[in-house]
């Protein structure tokens, strides 16, 4: 006997159709029963559009996405010296494939795995079996639903919206230490914060289940925290250990300006990171969702909700976006006397800094929120140089690391109280809870992982380039067997 059930009703293929038509084994009249497969038929067709519009909203985020990243290797390329460019390109390149397989064989996997810590939550452990969320069991890379699978629609391109947040979690880190990195050693540190780090921090503050929203109230609806806070935190890790160009200071340890050498490419650059951030914000959501039956309301009220399936709105966080990436943009303007460096980048760190409660903020808020962030960043970059000696490139660590921990302890003082997660038993977002939030995100899970990664990289040899090959430029071995194959083929040809 096969059964279905729709509408709160059973109906049961062995119940007669034929002579006596059933619902339930039971007579009821046949125009009940034409009523009732009318509404199977609806729910059928409603579903299938939810389904194939949530499967094409993730695709088009990830397709916005894509230009993240061409906007990063423009951006990197513009701030080189030309001996480095193609260097930098291959680097940018190289991270694409490695990440792209790791996030495939154990990435996705980390994320379901890690929500409770693990054993920090009820001394919970691992998540080993699936729960009905997809949990980690499902995202294995032999499991079915990894592949394609006509019964499910949304878990590929998911996984596919969250691997390009492992690519840019990956060029965060490329941009900082440019013209002096091996580019194994670079792939190696791609995959651990593309693949790792920063899926771990997802899995603890980005779910819907993480044991830092249930204990902590941590709130982070566009990743100021769990994509450029550890980010660059791992990028300053990195640097520390990698150390400056070679001439960035001088004898008595004043900072030398290494500026963009084409700012062309800066600014198209970043204008694509712009536009492809439009992608990022969409892909942060859950494009149609119940937020009223399924959290106890007693009628269904359909919504855009975050990653936390908490309720906003697309037109909110659209005006959102602009107003902090204004706010940005003045404050850098201002604040660097017109630099067009800082400008640019600054829009970049307004929008960073504003994210974490970007889902609910007022506009304005947004605007004041982008422009104080900023303020505080650039000053950040400049005193840690000069205290430290650390030489972040294209201000990497400033832009994501320092804005994205400036917005969390924002986010906890101007969303306090509010709810962290649709769920009872929460604890709400609060100071305190952001502050140790930014913590993990920036230190436990980015400083001090990229420290240790790099200095075992460093003690067997294997993290910087030697000394002359920096003096000549990156590109100096391609270009020289480009010339050796050219001067091969004119020998053949005569």
């Amino acid at each position: 006997m096969t059964t279905f059930k729709y509408s709160k009703l059973m109906i049961q293929e062995d119940c007669g159709f034929d002579a006596t038509p059933h619902v339930g084994c039971q007579a009821v009249p046949r125009q009940n029963i034409a009523k009732q497969a009318k509404e199977v038929d609806v729910d059928n067709e409603l579903s299938a559009l939810n389904t194939i519009f949530t499967e094409f909203y993730y695709w088009v985020t990830v397709v916005l996405m894509f230009l993240i990243h061409v906007g990063f290797c423009m951006y990197e390329v513009g701030a080189s010296r030309y001996k480095n460019h193609l260097h930098t390109l291959m680097k940018n390149t190289i991270l694409i494939p490695l990440v792209t397989v790791t996030f495939f064989f154990f990435g996705w996997w980390i994320y379901w795995a890690f929500p409770n810590g693990p054993w920090i939550f009820e001394g919970a452990g691992l998540i080993l079996e699936a729960d009905g969320w997809g949990a980690n069991e499902l995202a294995l890379p032999w499991d079915p639903i990894m592949a394609v699978n006509m019964q499910d629609h949304i878990m590929m391109v998911f996984w596919a919206a969250f691997l390009l947040f492992s690519w840019t979690a990956a060029s965060i880190v490329s941009g900082a230490v440019i013209e002096r990195i091996r580019t194994s050693a670079f792939g190696i540190l791609a995959i651990a914060i593309g693949s790792v780090f920063w899926v771990i921090d997802a899995s603890w503050g980005w779910h819907y289940n993480g044991w830092m929203v249930k204990m902590l109230g941590y709130h982070d609806a566009y990743a100021s925290g769990v994509i450029h806070a550890v980010a660059g935190g791992f990028a300053l890790g990195i640097l520390v250990v990698l150390g400056p160009r070679i001439g960035k200071f001088a004898s008595d340890g004043t900072p030398r300006n290494i500026g963009p050498r084409n700012p062309w490419l800066v600014v198209i650059g970043l204008f694509l990171i712009y536009t492809g951030f439009w992608g990022f914000y969409a892909a942060c959501n859950v494009p149609i969702y119940d937020a009223g039956s399924d959290y106890g309301g007693g009628t269904a009220y359909f919504t855009a909700t975050t990653i936390y399936l908490t309720p906003t709105t697309l037109s909110g966080i659209t005006a959102n976006f602009l107003m902090s990436l204004a706010g940005g943009l003045l404050m850098g303007y201002w604040v660097s006397k017109g630099d067009p460096f800082w400008t640019y980048s600054s829009g970049l760190a307004g929008i960073i800094t504003a994210s974490a409660g970007n889902d609910l903020y007022h506009p304005l808020q947004a605007m004041i929120i982008g422009a104080i962030g900023v303020f505080i960043m650039y000053k950040m970059h400049y005193w840690v140089e000069r205290r430290f000696k650390i030489d972040d490139a294209v201000g990497a660590v400033a832009v994501h690391g320092y804005a994205g921990v400036v917005g969390l302890l924002i986010c906890g003082f101007m969303l306090w109280g509010y709810p962290s997660s649709a769920y009872e038993g929460y604890a709400a977002i609060n100071p305190l809870g952001m502050a140790i939030g930014a913590v993990i995100m920036f230190g436990l899970l980015g400083f001090l992982p990229g420290w240790i990664i790099a200095t075992i990289l460093n003690s067997a040899g294997k993290l910087r380039i030697p000394r002359e090959a920096e003096i000549a430029g990156l590109d100096y071995n391609l270009i020289a067997a480009s010339k050796s194959d050219q001067d091969s083929l004119a020998t053949a040809e005569q």
